[in-house]
């Protein structure tokens, strides 16, 4: 029987902008301290899974954590602009509070799972699905039977690419599987019949997983 292959969907450090609570999308911003640190444990505990590659979003916050898994897995990293988080268009930048106050219909529809498009301008989940389902099928092509490979990437898009693998509806997976923590991950493998979640919001010893919410994206 031929063996199955791994995907481990990562989503990147802590920044400052997750700290302060202010949306961030797109937003190129960097590592907290304290996401450094964690980038380092996620590529020790990562090492145990032996990746044969990670590829990551090239924004600075999944790009430098991909890299840290990289470097302690020693093996090559690849960038690629489809693995970046959900574009939130005139929300970027914005502290949650503020976008809970001028768009409390849309926070609502954030809420029950309704799928539209971010901040006027952005994406929505099933565009931020499609480009990443996309990256998803390129990157398998390359996989060899039983590899497993790291993506480095974000919340909203972590949490879309695991529901289009397993065939999970988007809303579902929005209200049920909840956020990924800063540095944590999904794991989702290769069986006879598809691909199935094994594990969700896992994380390294000692780090704490913290709500991964969409307004901190």
């Amino acid at each position: 029987m031929t063996q199955g292959r791994r995907i481990v969907v990562l989503r990147h450090g802590e920044t400052t902008h997750n700290a302060a609570g202010i949306w961030q999308g797109q937003l190129d911003s960097p590592l907290s301290e304290r996401g450094v640190q964690q980038a380092y444990a996620a590529g020790q505990a990562l090492a145990a899974l032996s990746p044969v590659r990670v590829v990551a979003s090239d924004l600075q916050r999944a790009a430098i954590t991909g890299r840290a898994v990289a470097e302690a897995c020693g093996v090559p990293i690849d960038y690629d602009e489809r693995w970046r988080e959900i574009h939130a268009g005139v929300w970027q930048g914005m502290s949650g509070a503020e976008v809970r106050a001028q768009w409390p219909e849309e926070q609502e529809k954030l809420l029950r799972g309704e799928d539209f498009v971010r901040g006027g301008h952005g994406e929505s989940v099933a565009d931020v699905a499609r480009r990443t389902a996309e990256a998803a099928e390129e990157l398998l092509a390359g996989m060899g039977a039983g590899e497993t490979v790291v993506v480095a990437t974000h919340g909203v898009a972590g949490r879309a690419v695991v529901a289009e693998l397993v065939g999970l509806d988007q809303g579902t997976a929005w209200t049920t599987l909840g956020g990924l923590g800063n540095c944590h991950w999904a794991e989702v493998t290769e069986g006879r019949v598809g691909w199935r979640l094994v594990r969700w919001n896992v994380g390294p010893p000692g780090i704490e997983a913290l709500d991964g919410q969409a307004g901190r994206a």
